[in-house]
């Protein structure tokens, strides 16, 4: 047989497969197709993840022999002491208690300032989940401001609740994709360069129309260290403001006006060598909520925080709870062992404590996500053993826990949330639209808000016992003494 005639047989097969394939899978079993077409424009993998996957078969599965019914008593703290749980129900509210008392304290005194970092992935993307989570506090314990933004993020255009625009000269550092970043990442896990001397590099904010959001509060630039210094110009209406950049510290802050606004734009002149992580707007009463969304973002590129800069972003913000809400991009694998993905985000909380002492941990679990088996969505066979896993985890670390896929309705959830009229969720059966994200933010903030009503009659109950000890005779005032110590 000549070349010629081999290369057209070679074709025809080829071609004669493509077709097979084209025709039979419609009636291939099991989950091997979906319908959904995700738009991957985008969509980073964070490195660690993939680090992780890879050695996922040298693991033995920790959740297999946890026993839902296992009972969970929790020893006081503060005096106060919820009730006990099983692995099936838990969540942790116990572990909350330093975050619901700056609540209570904000409750009596309005002038205070409680502060909520989220961290989270494409299901928090363009503020979604988060700035209904922000609004519900604000709305009862007050606060105006969409908190901390970044110079860029890929949500930028579709942000509601804060709109921004900026020059495509800005370098760019990601914590999903750099382990070795020129200077360390922000809070934010970005961290940004005015790279170009000879344009001008830029960005601009504008107050979007969100309840408690349609000003910029005292808008704060973060901004890293360095030897060099620099200068901004902020124009604010007709007025131009130019301050100097003095990189002295691990962070830097420069307040860029007192009060509110509702737009500005900052050129940034000569600060080429500055690392430049973002703005935040806040009235400073009341709560903040950050919203630290990445798509593409399993939560273990956290673990790669350096925890002096973060100390260093605290003692200015201050945070009091930090959420963690993953799981999207690790159910992309097809495993259902994830004693790696457990160990990998025990390392990443304990960064957390490390980077933001006495801060009060919440972990959100996946969410239910549908696969196609047999021609029919339903819930994919790895959302299980995933959440199982992320409240495994949440437990030994002393994490609050919201299981966000019984919270939604558990098996087969997602599907209803797509076909219902009108849909909660996307074609792609894995991530909510607006509609579906306020309720989801709202479902969140029922349960934090159930922890805290509940920690409030606990603490009430204790202070009553405290003031009737006081009221006991003289002779009894010192072994009630030492009770209270213990507790």
């Amino acid at each position: 047989m000549n070349t010629k005639s081999y290369f057209f047989q070679s074709f025809a097969i080829v071609a004669l497969a493509v077709i097979a394939f084209a025709g039979f899978k419609q009636i291939l079993p099991d989950k091997i197709f979906s319908d959904a077409k995700l738009d991957s424009k985008n969509v980073l993998i964070d490195s660690l993840l993939l680090e992780s996957v890879a050695k996922d078969s040298l693991l033995v599965d920790s959740t297999a022999d946890k026993s839902g019914k296992e009972k969970i008593v929790y020893d006081a703290s503060e005096g106060i002491e919820f009730p006990s749980e099983t692995f099936d129900k838990y969540k942790g509210f116990q572990y909350l208690i330093s975050f619901y008392e700056k609540l209570y304290q904000l409750e009596q005194n309005p002038s205070g300032h409680v502060r909520i970092a989220y961290y989270g992935d494409s299901m928090t993307d363009g503020d979604l989940i988060v700035q209904d989570v922000r609004m519900n506090y604000q709305e009862h314990f007050g606060g105006n401001g969409v908190g901390f933004v970044s110079i860029i993020s890929e949500s930028s255009a579709s942000r509601g609740s804060v709109k921004t625009l900026y020059s495509k000269n800005w370098k760019i550092q990601s914590y999903l994709n750099v382990k070795k970043p020129i200077s360390p990442f922000g809070v934010n896990g970005h961290v940004f360069f005015a790279n170009d001397k000879n344009n001008t590099t830029w960005v601009q904010y504008e107050a979007g129309l969100n309840k408690y959001s349609t000003s910029l509060d005292n808008p704060t630039l973060f901004y890293g260290r360095s030897s060099k210094k620099g200068n901004v110009n902020f124009i604010i209406g007709k007025d131009t403001l130019r301050k100097s950049l003095s990189p002295n510290n691990l962070v830097n802050s420069l307040k860029v006006t007192s009060g509110s606004v509702k737009s500005f734009k900052a050129n940034f002149i000569h600060a080429d060598s500055i690392p430049i992580f973002g703005f935040n707007f806040d009235n400073g009463t009341g709560v903040h909520v950050d919203n630290f969304s990445q798509r593409g973002n399993s939560g273990l590129p956290i673990s790669m925080f350096d925890a002096n800069v973060m100390q260093a972003f605290n003692n200015s913000l201050k945070y009091d709870l930090i959420i963690l809400h993953y799981g999207t991009n690790v159910l992309n694998y097809g495993t259902k062992n994830y004693s790696w993905y457990e160990k990998g985000m025990t390392k990443t909380v304990n960064k957390i404590k490390e980077s933001f002492p006495g801060v009060s941990i919440l972990i959100v679990s996946t969410a239910d996500k549908s696969t196609k088996y047999n021609l029919e969505m339903k819930t994919d066979s790895a959302v299980v053993p995933l959440m199982n896993a992320q409240k495994k985890y949440a437990l030994d670390t002393e994490s609050g826990f919201v299981n966000l896929y019984t919270l939604m309705g558990g098996d087969g959830s997602m599907v209803k949330w797509v076909d219902e009229s009108p849909a909660r969720a996307n074609k792609d059966y894995t991530h909510f639209n607006q509609r579906g994200a306020k309720a989801i933010g709202n479902l969140l903030y029922s349960q934090l808000n159930e922890g805290y009503e509940e920690y409030k009659k606990l603490r009430e109950k204790r202070d009553g016992g405290v003031k009737r000890a006081i009221k006991k005779p003289k002779a009894d005032s010192v072994s009630v003494k030492k009770d209270s110590v213990n507790e």
